[in-house]
């Protein structure tokens, strides 16, 4: 079982698809450092950033409803910032008539929402690198960056063996739904508390089998002459356009950085 979600984008004629794998990782994290330094309520800077990445979408043919709905998975994550509205002091915005008053401040509100775009406008960069690049081509570049060798495999192994687990769940819902007949006007299986407890036996049953297998695929690969490396046939070298590319989105992520920090 192999599923590949994004394959329809990851070939293409675009200046972005004919890029060094390596750079557009070395891109990519130079986009989310720019991010990560922009100063606090510099919404200038940040609607220059976004600028940027919906251009990207555009040039490449991923199209920017893509990119928008995919990077809706960091709003929540974003949801931990939340109290600071509440606890960084400053210019009262509002009281709020619980917990004897509780005030909301401005620079909370603006620290509360320039984390939130940060960490939407990153992803979706990252959202982007993942759709044109073939994830292979992604683990040569990170180990041609030098990145540490055990991260690069552990990253390797969940993704080839992602799709194997989840070929194993299929599995057991299908023994689940095989075991567990319906008659017309009877509804199937018993209470929530049961269905829990089958639920959780079905994830226990999942991870004896995930370490079963593991043990019977790294003997495997030892016994293949695998060690601690995966080999691959891809070579790359760099052209004029790589450089080109890196110097120009570089100058332009400094002069943004230079503008925020100037005034």
């Amino acid at each position: 079982m192999n599923l590949h979600f994004d394959d329809q984008y990851q070939q293409g004629n675009s200046v972005v698809h004919q890029l060094d794998p390596r750079i557009k990782v070395i891109l990519t994290l130079l986009f989310v450092l720019t991010a990560s330094l922009t100063p606090f309520g510099d919404f200038g800077i940040f609607a220059a950033l976004f600028a940027f990445v919906m251009l990207v979408a555009l040039n490449t043919g991923v199209g920017v409803g893509y990119v928008l709905r995919r990077s809706v998975v960091a709003l929540p994550f974003a949801l931990a910032a939340i109290t600071l509205p509440f606890t960084v002091p400053g210019e009262i915005l509002a009281t709020l008539p619980i917990f004897g008053g509780l005030t909301i401040s401005l620079p909370g509100v603006i620290r509360f929402v320039t984390i939130l775009l940060k960490s939407w406008i990153s992803l979706q960069m990252a959202i982007l690198l993942v759709a044109v690049t073939p994830v292979a081509d992604i683990l040569w570049a990170l180990r041609a960056l030098h990145l540490p060798q055990p991260l690069v495999a552990i990253v390797s192994f969940m993704y080839r063996y992602l799709f194997v687990l989840s070929d194993e769940v299929l599995r057991l819902l299908r023994a689940r739904a095989a075991r567990s007949g319906t008659r017309a006007g009877l509804r199937s299986g018993g209470s929530i508390v049961w269905r829990g407890q089958v639920a959780g036996r079905m994830a226990g049953s999942l991870m004896l089998r995930s370490f079963e297998r593991s043990e019977r695929i790294y003997n495997a690969m030892l016994a293949r002459g695998y060690t601690g490396q995966i080999s691959t046939l891809i070579r790359s070298h760099l052209r004029p356009i790589d450089f080109i590319a890196l110097f120009t989105t570089l100058t332009f992520f400094c002069t943004l950085l230079f503008l925020a920090y100037l005034t």
